[in-house]
């Protein structure tokens, strides 16, 4: 038996439970891995409050993201032996001291990389590189717009797209937080608590507006965020953690501009192979090169799973956090 952090009734943070749980043993193409650290992720919370239906219903494991060490192999799996360092993004079950998981869904961590760095980008970084590298093709000279630019995705971010070559602009809500964010590539940052976003966005671009706003904010920040975006500027909806953006007439997006808009997922974008493999590499280079840096701000024990997730809805915390088994 190991622990795990387990809910059996969706609602607050008072309803993840800290308790025993037999991990099992590897089928074919599977592996048993013994985390080392936990990502924590603000769509951990969706699958707590109930917003998003867990796959397999309750009670369930929360956490889509981890690193740690390979412990046994199941039949099937020659590419991975026990003692290797592994990382990866996946179907729920990351808030566990250990679990067994399909093997394709692990990447090896390179050398240079720790595995609490590990466990700290593999969603949020592998978020930035499909949001940047390939729903929107940033390139020299593009101005982008990213709400909640203070976040763990938003840190990474800013620096990719800096060192992509654009102008990138955010939004946060403190004086501390629009620092740690123009500490980490953003250009210019927008408190959105005290000014009109779409206002200043203008005035930063002289009229031009944006050439993409990436937005995970959700309903406070729509339909505000079609108003920052030039004519055939892309709309990017990847998160909701304000509460979902409501039903909307499609006519909106040809009046203000014949916009694009499109909701993406991390999942869809890396479930080949191929892709996930690309994606993870081109991760580990921006990392390993410097241009991207990993810093972990909070760090909590397993145990107190609850307590971070509280702290993640209560905007207590910046840029990335960790669960230590």
């Amino acid at each position: 038996m190991s622990k795990a952090v387990r809910i059996h009734a969706n609602g607050g943070p008072e309803v993840l439970v800290y308790e025993d749980v037999d991990p099992g043993r590897p089928g074919p193409g599977e592996v048993l891995v013994r985390h080392t650290a936990i990502g924590l992720n603000f769509v951990d919370t969706y699958f707590r409050s109930g917003l998003y239906p867990p796959p397999a219903g309750l009670p369930l494991i929360p956490g889509s993201e981890a690193a740690g060490v390979v412990e046994r192999t199941g039949e099937g799996v020659d590419w991975l032996h026990k003692g290797d360092r592994v990382a990866y993004f996946t179907a729920l079950g990351a808030y566990s001291e250990e679990r067994v998981i399909a093997a394709d869904r692990l990447v090896k961590i390179p050398d240079g990389i720790s595995d609490e760095q590990a466990a700290a980008m593999m969603l949020k970084g592998m978020t930035a590189e499909y949001l940047l590298l390939r729903t929107f093709k940033v390139k020299p000279g593009d101005i982008v717009l990213y709400h909640a630019a203070a976040g763990g995705v938003g840190l990474i971010f800013g620096q990719w797209a800096k060192h992509l070559g654009a102008t990138v602009i955010g939004t946060a809500s403190s004086p501390e937080k629009i620092a740690l964010a123009k500490s980490h590539g953003f250009d210019h940052v927008i408190n959105y608590r005290e000014k009109d976003f779409v206002a200043e966005v203008k005035e930063i671009t002289g009229g031009k507006r944006c050439d993409v706003v990436y937005d995970s904010v959700g309903k406070d920040t729509f339909p505000g965020s079609l108003d920052c975006l030039r004519p055939m500027g892309m709309f990017v909806s990847f998160g909701q953690s304000s509460g979902p953006i409501p039903p909307f007439d499609m006519s909106i997006l040809s009046q203000k501009g014949a916009l694009y808009a499109t909701r993406p997922t991390l999942f869809v974008y890396n479930a080949k192979r191929e892709d996930l493999e690309a994606s993870a590499k081109g991760l580990f280079d921006v990392v390993s090169s410097g241009a991207v840096k990993i810093i972990i701000n909070q760090r909590y024990p397993l145990s107190e799973a609850a307590k971070a997730q509280s702290d993640l809805e209560g905007r207590k915390t910046t840029g990335t956090t960790i669960l230590i088994p």
